[in-house]
């Protein structure tokens, strides 16, 4: 078994939509970045690389054409394809979303549904929460929103 760690921050960013979790959520600006800067994707994505040390996802998704935009769902999909393809599958997922605002704990369900649906795992093998920073740092002061996220991988059978 391996473990990964993974952590995304992006800085708002007027006129596009917000989409965490492959949720999209309409009472807050979306987020800086050359895909749909799916924060909550993007640290979970990171992790399972990480864990299967395929790379990270800077490297595994470079900022071209291809991946313009592109949800964060898909680059799961994409990450669950390469794991099973060196052998690995998706134990568990522990996953924290770290923001101001706004308000997710009504996301949740939906954001655990989306992240188990990209990578072909039970809902009850992931794991998100919301916190804040109680107005320290970046986060704290509305500049953006950051991810963390802890992965658990075994070899496939």
């Amino acid at each position: 078994m391996r473990t990964g760690t993974g952590f995304d921050v992006h800085a708002f960013a007027a006129e596009r939509p917000l989409v965490i979790g492959g949720v999209k959520i309409r009472d807050r600006d979306g987020l800086a970045g050359h895909s749909d800067a799916d924060v909550l994707c993007h640290a979970i994505g990171d992790a399972l690389l990480g864990a299967a040390a395929l790379g990270d996802l800077g490297s595994t998704f470079p900022a071209d054409d291809r991946w313009r935009d592109a949800s964060g769902a898909v680059l799961l999909d994409e990450i669950a394809q390469r794991l099973r393809a060196a052998g690995w599958r998706v134990v568990n997922i522990d996953s924290t979303v770290i923001a101001e605002a706004p308000r997710l704990s009504g996301h949740v369900a939906a954001m655990v549904d989306n992240i188990s649906a990209a990578l072909g795992i039970d809902a009850d093998s992931v794991s998100v929460k919301a916190t804040t920073t109680d107005g320290l740092g970046s986060t704290g002061r509305g500049e953006g929103i950051a991810a963390m996220a802890s992965v658990l991988i075994e070899p496939l059978v």
